[in-house]
C-alpha cells in the first residue's frame, strides 16, 4: 500500500531519448516547486517504454523525489505515485523477435527467404549470425529494429551440412527478446535420398515395433517360458521404463522442455512424438512377456544373483537421482538425463545373460528366432539410415565423431548376429532333434532296447523285462522330449 504523507513537494524531471539520436540526452523540468530541501524520504524510478507507439518512438524516465516540507501537498503526492505506477506497468512491454518457421531443409545453391516478427519496434540494430561458417550465406546480415517489422532475410545453400542462423544484438537490454530468433538450417544432395531415409526409417520403426510379438506367440504356443532367460526380461523392463520416462518428461513436460532450451537456447527437443509411442509401446508388451512368466511354465527358472546385484545398483543410483532435483541439487532436465545413461549401460548388457543360457544348454529352443530376426532387420536398416543421412548432408561427423549411437546400434546388431548363428548353426542339429509331441509330458520311458547279451545270466525273463534302458533327459514339461 501507498504511504500517505502529510506535508511534502514534488519535484519530477523527465529525461527522453531521441529514437533517431541515440547519444541525445534532454532533461526537463515539469515541477516549478523549488524550495529548501529538509530531508529526502524516497526516490522512485518508473520507466516509460512507448516500443509499441510507432508516433512516439522515446524512451521517457520520470523521476519522482518526495521532499519534506512544512506544508501539506499529500495529494499531489499521492496522484504523482499513483500516476507513475499506472504508467509504468501499462506502457511498458519487452519486443519479442521470433520466428514462425525454426527448421528448414534446402538443396545445394538453393535460396530461402527468413521472416523475422515481432510485437513492436526497437531503437538498436541487430546482425544475423550462424553457427557453422560455410553451410548457408545471409543477405542482409544486419536488421535496423527501429524500422517496422517484419524483417527479411535470404539465405543462400552454399554447401552440405547443419547451421543455426539466429540474430543477435550486442548491447541487449532487458526490453527486447530473441531467444526465438533463430532457423535450423539442413543443406541436402538430394530429395531423393532424404524420401529413401524416410522410408528406411519407417521401416525400422515398424520392425523394432513387431519384433515384440514372436516371443509372445512363442510363449502361448508351448504354454511354457522355459529357454526364455529371466535376466533378459528384468533387464529389458527396466530399461524400456527409464526410456519412456526421458522421452514422456522431455516431451510432455513444459519444465523439462525449458530447461532443455535454456541449456540449448537454438536447439530443437530431440524428442518426436514417434520416440514416445515406440517407448511406451515396448515397455507395454515387455511387461506382457513377463506376465507371461507367471502362468506358464518356466522351469525352475528365476532371476540370476548377478542380474538382482545390478538391479539394486541401479535401484540405488535411481532413487538418489531423483531426490536429488527436489532438493535443487540437479534440475529434472539432468536426472533425464541419468535415466537415459542408465539405459544405454542395460542395451550394453541385457543379452548376455541370453546368450549365455543358449551356450549352456546347447540350444535356442524357447528363445523365438522371430523376434532376432525383426531385430536384426530394424538394427541394420537403423545403421542404413545414419548412413544415408551423412552423406546425404555431409556429416559423417555424426558417425565417426560420436559413435554413440552408431555404436549401440551395430553392438545389438553384432548380438542378434550371434544368435542366429547359435540358432542355424552350433544348434540346428539340436533344435531339430526336438520335436512337438501331442498330449502331456510322456512320462513312461520307451521300449527297452536292451539286447540279450546285455541280459544278465542269473535273471528270469520277468526281471530281464524290468531292465530298461535310462529315460531321454526331458527338457521341457510342455511336451518335448529328446529323440
Amino acid at each position: 500500500m501507498l504511504p500517505c504523507w502529510s506535508e511534502g513537494t514534488v519535484r519530477i524531471a523527465v529525461r527522453y531519448i531521441d529514437s533517431s539520436r541515440p547519444d541525445s540526452m534532454h532533461r526537463l523540468l515539469l515541477s516549478p516547486y523549488k524550495h529548501n530541501v529538509a530531508l529526502s524520504l524516497v526516490s522512485i524510478s518508473v520507466r516509460f517504454n512507448f516500443y509499441n507507439l510507432r508516433s512516439f518512438q522515446h524512451q521517457l524516465i520520470c523521476d519522482i523525489i518526495l521532499l519534506r516540507k512544512k506544508y501539506a501537498m499529500a495529494k499531489i503526492v499521492h496522484f504523482c505515485i499513483l500516476a507513475s505506477a499506472f504508467f509504468g506497468f501499462s506502457c511498458s512491454q519487452v519486443v519479442r523477435i521470433y520466428t514462425e518457421v525454426q527448421e528448414v531443409t534446402l538443396l545445394e545453391h538453393e535460396s530461402y527467404q527468413v521472416i523475422f516478427k515481432a510485437n513492436g519496434t526497437f531503437p538498436g540494430v541487430a546482425t544475423i549470425n550462424s553457427t557453422n561458417g560455410g553451410v548457408v550465406s545471409e543477405s542482409p546480415s544486419f536488421i535496423n529494429l527501429s524500422a517496422p517489422p517484419p524483417w527479411n532475410i535470404t539465405l543462400k545453400a552454399d554447401h552440405r551440412g547443419h547451421d543455426t542462423v539466429y540474430m543477435n544484438i550486442s548491447s541487449l537490454s532487458g526490453g527486447v527478446n530473441v531467444d526465438h530468433a533463430f532457423v535450423v538450417v539442413t543443406v541436402e544432395r538430394s530429395r531423393e535420398l532424404e524420401l529413401v531415409s524416410n522410408v528406411v526409417g519407417w521401416c525400422y520403426f515398424v520392425a523394432w515395433s513387431i519384433s515384440f510379438y514372436p516371443q509372445i506367440y512363442e510363449n502361448w504356443r508351448r504354454k511354457s517360458v522355459v529357454g526364455l532367460n529371466f535376466d533378459f526380461l528384468a533387464l529389458n523392463v527396466i530399461g524400456f521404463f527409464l526410456y519412456s520416462l526421458f522421452n514422456c518428461g522431455l516431451y510432455w513436460n513444459d519444465e523439462v522442455e525449458n530447461e532443455y532450451f535454456h541449456e540449448n537456447p537454438r536447439g530443437l527437443n530431440p524428442v518426436l512424438l514417434n520416440d514416445v509411442v515406440f517407448s511406451l509401446h515396448a515397455l507395454l508388451i515387455t511387461v506382457v512377456t513377463i506376465s507371461q512368466c507367471f502362468f506358464y511354465e518356466r522351469g525352475g527358472q528365476k532371476v540370476s544373483k548377478i542380474a538382482t546385484g545390478i538391479i539394486a545398483i541401479i535401484f540405488i543410483i535411481f532413487t538418489v537421482s531423483l531426490i536429488l532435483p527436489f532438493t535443487k541439487v540437479i534440475n529434472w532436465l539432468y536426472f533425464l538425463y541419468i535415466c537415459s545413461y542408465i539405459k544405454l549401460s542395460i542395451t550394453l548388457m541385457k543379452y548376455v545373460p541370453q546368450a549365455f543360457m543358449n551356450y549352456k544348454r546347447k540350444s535356442t529352443i524357447g528363445w523365438s528366432i522371430g523376434n532376432v530376426i525383426l531385430d536384426f532387420t530394424g538394427g541394420m536398416l537403423s545403421m542404413m539410415q545414419m548412413i544415408i543421412n551423412a552423406d546425404n548432408y555431409d556429416d559423417w561427423a555424426s558417425i565417426i565423431g560420436d559413435p554413440t549411437k552408431f555404436g549401440l546400434g551395430l553392438f545389438s546388431v553384432c548380438f542378434d548376429i550371434v544368435f542366429l548363428i547359435q540358432h542355424y548353426v552350433l544348434y540346428g542339429a539340436t533344435n531339430r532333434g526336438y520335436q512337438e509331441l501331442p498330449g502331456e509330458v510322456i512320462d513312461e520311458p520307451p521300449e527297452s532296447q536292451v539286447s540279450e547279451d546285455e541280459v544278465p545270466q542269473n535273471c528270469t525273463n520277468d526281471q530281464s523285462e524290468e531292465i530298461q534302458p535310462q529315460m531321454p533327459d526331458v527338457i521341457e514339461s510342455a511336451g518335448r522330449v529328446e529323440t
